[in-house]
Order: C-alpha cells, then structure tokens, then sequence
C-alpha cells in the first residue's frame, strides 16, 4: 500500500482479503442541490462520481485480516474530498448497526478533509450520528480500529479517528481538528501523525508496507481474550530473599535488576503496545497494551522503574478500561520509587489521575493480577496493585513511601535511612506475611 491517498478500494484491496461490500441504503433525492440548494452541488456530486467511480465518499462492507472477519469503512478522498454528508452519514450507520449485529470488529480506513459545506448544518449533524454509532458500538463490546490516512481532519477526526480504542496513522499524515485551508498560521508539524504521536493521540505510525499486518496482529489480540485471569510471570532475577529492609531496597534500585520489558517479553509470545493519553501527553516510564500468551490475549499495563508521571497513569486507565469492556484480563507489572510530585505533575492533576487507576482497578469486572517487579514506592505503584492477586518477586519491595521520604517526614537523620527501611517492614517476604502480596514467586526455570 505505497500511496495514502490511494482510492478507497484499493486501500481495501491492501489491507483485507474476501471485502463483501454492503448494499448501499436508500437516499432521498427529493431536493435539488441538496438540502440546502446550495447551486451546483448536484453537478460536483455527478462529477466526483464519474471521476471516481463511486456514488459516495465511502465505501463500506465486511473484510478478512488474517482470520479475523471485521467491518471496513473507508474513505474516498477523491470524492468531494472524502467528505461528511447525510449519504455518507447513511452508510456509516448502516455499517455500525451491521457490525454490532454481526458481532464484528470495527476498522475505519479515514482521508477526510470534514463535513460538506455543500449541505451546511445537514452536514455538520452527521458528526452526532457517527458518534452515537460509534458509541453503541463501544457499549457492545465491539473493538474499533482507525488508520488515519492523509488527510485526517475536521469531524472525522474528531468522531471516527480519535474515538477509536486503536488508533494508527501513516507517516506524514495529516492529522487535525482544524484542515490546512482554516487552520491559523503558525506550527504546522503540530498538525501531523509524528506530532499527535508525541503528544498521545495516536497509538503508533506504521508505514504502509506494514499497515495489512498490523492490523491483522491488532484484531487478532483484540478478539481472543483470556477467560481465567493471567499467571503472575515467574522472577528473571534473584532467587533469594534479601536479609534486611536495606538490603531489599538496594536489590529493588541495582541496575542490574530485571525490568519490566524484559517480563513482558519472556511472558508474552508477541505484543502490541498502545501509546499516550489521550490527553496530550505521554510517560515513556510506562508500557501498556496487549500480548497474546499461548494463543490467548492479556493486556498489560508496567511500570519501568521511573517516577510515574499523570500521563502514565491515564495511559493505565485508558488500558483498564478498554481491557475490561471487551473481557480481557489484566497483567501490571509495579516498578516506580512512587508517582512524580514535582510541580509540573501537580499541574497536570498527579492526584486525580493516581485516583483514576485506583478507581479502574476497583471497578475492573475482568480479573487483574500484579507481580510487584522491582520499587513499590507508597501510592503510585499500590494504585497498579489488584487486592488478593498481588505477587512480589525476590528482589522487590514494597513500602508506603520510600525510606528516604519516610526520614524526611518524621525529621529522622539521613543516616538513619538504612534502619528506617527495616523498620518499614518492605521485605518480599514481610509484604506476605503482612497479607498485602499472596506470595513470592518463584524464579524462572529453564526446562
């Protein structure tokens, strides 16, 4: 698939085998120059059809990725610049409402410069239609995918682009609200997948080569749940327990310590990662998504040993929730000294997004397991902790803050910071016995 702009069947074409195209719903042609009489819309309409060769800016019907069957809507650019009128507005629905029938995954193949100013608010309200479809199709159960192509602007990006629960663009697209003709002047790298990306609006770029394959691999996993919850990964690092409070923090901060990638890949046979928060930003201390172990899916949500930043733990409960409205289990992985509490994570709402993963975990219907791998530091890393499925390995510890910050708080000397952390009782094999963690688990063992 080289060209982003390619006709909206030839995107099928790359991406899907077996495409079945919907039969396209009735329209009403009662009005001359659309519902507005906007002069001359009836011939651009004749001739973006001829040129085309399509009677509208979409293109809609049920494709193969892999072996996974799904719902395809893609856009014709080519058509009145793959705009949103009351036809196109038809056949989204029409497709939303056979995919929740048909119990299909959603995939939305977007090159859209917006809503038609040919049929003015008749054009605009589609947007409301799209979003409720979309919407429905979400409390279905129903995961939704979107490529964002070049353009990705106005309503489509705003309804079907960002509101997906996978969202994937082409390198050099462009992606925005505002499109290049009404956009003010200024940055215009803001307005492109590189720089949502960045700021946490789309998952991953995947050039056009890869784009078939990724979205079988997305659907794959995001159709084949995990029905009983997810083993705690064995320990890649020390087998034994540490001897004192001290020791067990030192073992917990040594580089030399295995962290969180490293689980995730001796755990999963392959994964996917999602990206960002949907909020404009993204914590790289942090990795969620989803893996696929024995042929069945996990989501995965791990801390990689930094302070975790408010982006970070949105990006959590973007995955809690997105995990337990399609029925996957959830693996964390809790390796952080505790939440960043400098002032620039106080702007940006540290409490609140710490509250968002406490209250995701505890309103999660799928199982979620824990194995603390390395720092459990206070109310950042126990907020990624699933009461009764929490495991700690060997050189873990777990404390309600770290020892240096309990020194601080109780005016104790610097020098007391060692006996302090025996004093907090942060051992793997005291968090046990104090009943926070089911147990220690056991180092891997090659067969």
């Amino acid at each position: 698939m080289p060209d982003p702009r390619l006709p909206a069947r030839a995107v099928i074409d790359a991406v899907t085998s077996g495409f079945t195209e919907f039969v396209t719903p009735g329209h009403d042609e009662s009005t001359v120059d659309g519902p507005i009489g906007w002069s001359g819309y009836d011939e651009a309409r004749r001739r973006a059809a001829e040129r085309t060769g399509e009677p509208e800016s979409v293109v809609c019907g049920t494709g193969k990725f892999g072996d996974v069957e799904a719902t395809v809507i893609a856009f014709e650019f080519g058509f009145l610049g793959g705009s949103l009128g009351g036809r196109t507005g038809d056949r989204i629905e029409a497709a939303f409402t056979r995919a929740r029938e048909a119990r299909t995954p959603v995939v939305s193949l977007i090159a859209t410069g917006g809503s038609r100013m040919y049929e003015g608010m008749r054009a605009l309200s589609q947007l409301q239609r799209v979003a409720r479809q979309s919407a429905l199709t979400r409390a279905a159960g129903l995961p939704q995918i979107s490529v964002l192509r070049d353009p990705t602007t106005g309503g489509g990006w705003a309804t079907l682009g960002s509101g997906a629960d996978v969202v994937l663009a082409l390198p050099g697209a462009q992606i925005g609200f505002a499109g290049s003709r009404v956009r003010p002047p200024g940055d215009p790298y803001a307005y492109t997948a590189e720089a949502q990306l960045e700021a946490g609006h789309v998952d991953r770029i995947v050039p056009t080569g890869e784009l078939a394959e990724s979205l079988r691999r997305w659907l794959t996993l995001l159709t084949r749940a995990r029905r009983e919850p997810a083993d705690p990964p064995a320990a890649l690092g020390a087998a034994s327990t540490p001897a004192t409070g001290w020791d067990a923090v030192r073992r917990a901060r040594s580089a030399e310590r295995p962290r969180a990638d490293a689980y995730l890949d001796a755990y999963f046979d392959w994964r996917e990662d999602i990206g960002g928060d949907r909020c404009g930003a993204v914590d790289a201390g942090v990795t969620c998504g989803f893996g696929s172990r024995g042929g069945e899916t996990v989501a995965y949500a791990a801390q990689r040993g930094t302070a975790t930043l408010p982006a970070g733990f949105r990006t959590m409960a973007r995955l809690f929730r997105l995990a337990d409205r399609l029925g996957i289990p959830v693996l964390t992985l809790v390796d952080t000294p505790g939440a960043a509490n400098d002032a620039a994570a106080e702007r940006s709402g540290a409490g609140g997004a710490i509250g968002e993963v406490f209250a995701a975990v505890a309103e999660a219907r799928v199982p979620v397991t824990t194995l603390v791998v390395g720092e459990g530091g206070s109310g950042g890393a126990l907020a990624l902790a699933a009461p009764g499925r929490t495991w700690v390995t060997p050189d873990s510890y777990f404390s309600v803050t770290s020892p240096e910050a309990t020194a601080a708080i109780l005016k104790r000397d610097a020098a007391e910071v060692p006996s302090i952390a025996n004093q907090l009782r942060l051992r793997p094999q005291d968090v046990v016995e104090l009943g926070v963690a089911e147990g220690i688990v056991a180092p891997h063992r090659n067969p």
